[in-house]
């Protein structure tokens, strides 16, 4: 087998590597975006709202988060 006939499969091999790569790489990211769309956290917890911007929780009559001052759910 001469060089160019193995330069030419290993460009071939390498083209293959990085398509592949980049498939894993958009299938990862769109499972995470599905998985990101749905909250983990209930909208209220024993009188307390939780914060869906930061995370902080507030008393249930606040409007707006203590924290972060972003206007809260319910």
């Amino acid at each position: 087998m001469s060089q160019s006939t193995q330069l030419l499969i290993l460009i071939v091999a390498a083209v293959i590597g990085i398509v592949a790569m980049l498939l894993i790489l958009r299938r990862q990211r769109a499972e995470r975006n599905a998985e990101s769309s749905e909250n983990p956290y209930a909208t209220s917890s024993e009188g307390q709202k939780r914060c869906p911007k930061c995370g902080a929780y507030n008393s249930w009559t606040d409007r707006n988060c203590v924290n972060c001052g972003r206007k809260l759910p319910g």
